[in-house]
């Protein structure tokens, strides 16, 4: 994937031998594989913590192969294998225990990550008896269970005490990473920026490829001449454009030099992965990306009048598919009222517009800055936000107040965090479009007794004649 949050995937291909073996391929519901995985590598008599545990490791493990790509990036056409050689054991159509499959069905869409970053931890792991590791000892846990820990302490003890567990995960079709066109010269995309990230980082290693001066999503001449380096660093056809074969060179080089795949991983931020292709939305989901998705379209809707608004769900049923068919009709794109990649990049843009053109103290209520806020972010936005939240903080003690410094610290990743937990929403931190729209309609509520959102409110228009102008 790298191109984004993870999420669980509906399936996930499984090949019955060591990589290169000439072995059957098998596709199982995620769920599924899980349940298998832990009913082969560990023991349903176990206590329940340690249970716990192992089918944390076992989830995140999977997760980080399927995110880094880390077989799809070299060619093979399977996600994982069924080896404990390479990764974990799996048995096809093995019987399954029927503790362990409860205990699955609740856990599945949770992992482990390291603090600050995005990717799922490579949680190895080992029986801790006839093999031993750096990561978790499977026998190991079993004793800590006795002992009384939680599962969380029982991972903390392994894999450090600087992890969270992200929890409720949304399951989506997955879609490969590569864009399904070359990458040349002349676009500007989210695509062309995550490729620009990684060669920058690649070129820490590899100090013949030039460092491109500025990640803005356009591919001019020093992204084309990166793109030439790298491809003859690494044996490919000179071109200078992205193709199929080099945009996954660049994805398998970029998690190795990065360790994404290790349990030392250097980790990846929100930054490097912000605002990029969720995957492609459409009828009948449900996720925190419909409810992002809405949220974009809310504000389009709410500023061109020929987009036709939507209410933030997060259920993508008719009304947000007339919303997306309408928002492609305005900006000339096929109706197919499906957000693929490129109806994607161009929502974002249509919303950054508006962002720009309506500058910040316009409105009572300010509309989502566009970039993630997170600790260590400053600026105007972060002091309104934390503004937002010590007004909160006098109907809801529990968020604490903070000091309009207009610099994220932990106080304010602190007060962010209790006001996601308060308001059902995963407590990771730090305030994408969801949280950011979370805490201003309930700052609206509570200041007006209703809620007062630029997308219901707009300063202007932008009719039929303004989009022309512009």
């Amino acid at each position: 994937m790298l191109t984004g949050e993870p999420y669980i995937p509906e399936t996930i291909t499984v090949h019955l031998g060591t990589p290169d073996s000439d072995a059957p391929n098998v596709t199982v519901d995620f769920p599924t594989y899980i349940k298998n995985v832990a009913s082969s590598e560990i023991y349903p008599t176990w206590p329940e913590s340690a249970l716990r545990a192992n089918i944390y490791a076992i989830i995140s493990f999977a997760l980080n192969r399927i995110y880094t790509e880390w077989y799809r990036s070299r060619g093979y056409d399977f996600d994982i294998t069924s080896t404990t050689q390479f990764d974990q054991k799996f048995i096809n159509n093995r019987e399954i225990f029927e503790n362990i499959s409860e205990l699955v069905d609740e856990l599945f869409n949770s992992y482990v990550v390291r603090q600050g970053n995005i990717e799922p931890l490579f949680t190895a792991f080992c029986n801790g008896t006839t093999v031993t590791c750096s990561g978790l000892s499977q026998w190991g846990t079993v004793s800590l269970a006795q002992q009384g820990l939680t599962p969380y302490e029982i991972l903390q003890r392994y894999y450090g005490d600087d992890i969270n567990i992200v929890r409720n995960a949304p399951v989506m079709t997955r879609t490969r990473s590569y864009p399904g066109s070359i990458l040349r010269q002349g676009e500007v995309s989210n695509d062309v920026k995550l490729i620009q990230t990684q060669l920058n980082r690649i070129s820490r290693n590899y100090p013949a490829i030039p460092k491109i001066p500025s990640i803005d999503g356009a591919y001019g001449t020093y992204t084309a001449d990166a793109v030439r380096s790298f491809q003859e660093v690494f044996g490919l056809p000179s071109t200078g454009e992205v193709n199929e074969a080099t945009w996954y060179k660049i994805a398998y080089i970029y998690t190795s030099v990065k360790r994404l795949a290790e349990l030392n991983s250097e980790g990846l931020n929100l930054e490097e992965v912000q605002r990029q292709f969720p995957g492609e939305l459409r009828f009948g989901m449900q996720s925190v990306f419909v409810r992002e998705l809405q949220y974009y379209l809310a504000v389009i809707g709410a500023y061109y009048e020929s987009v036709d608004p939507v209410e933030i769900t997060g259920y993508f049923g008719e009304k947000t598919e007339n919303s997306v068919k309408s928002f492609q009709r305005v900006f000339g794109l096929e109706q197919t009222g499906i957000v693929d990649r490129r109806t994607w990049n161009d929502l974002y843009r249509a919303y950054q517009g508006i962002v720009e053109a309506v500058p910040v103290g316009d409105e009572d209520i300010v509309l989502y800055p566009g970039t993630v806020l997170k600790e260590g972010s400053s600026g105007e936005y972060v002091k309104i936000l934390q503004e937002y939240l010590t007004f909160i903080h006098q109907s809801y003690p529990n968020i604490p107040a903070v000091n309009n410094t207009g610099y994220f610290g932990p106080i304010t990743r602190n007060a962010v965090t209790a006001f996601q937990n308060q308001f059902g929403l995963n407590p990771v931190g730090y305030v994408s479009a969801i949280t950011w729209n979370e805490i201003a309609s309930v700052y609206s509520d509570l200041k007006y007794g209703f809620i007062k959102q630029p997308y219901q409110y707009p300063g202007y228009i932008i009719t039929s004649e303004t989009e022309d102008a512009s």
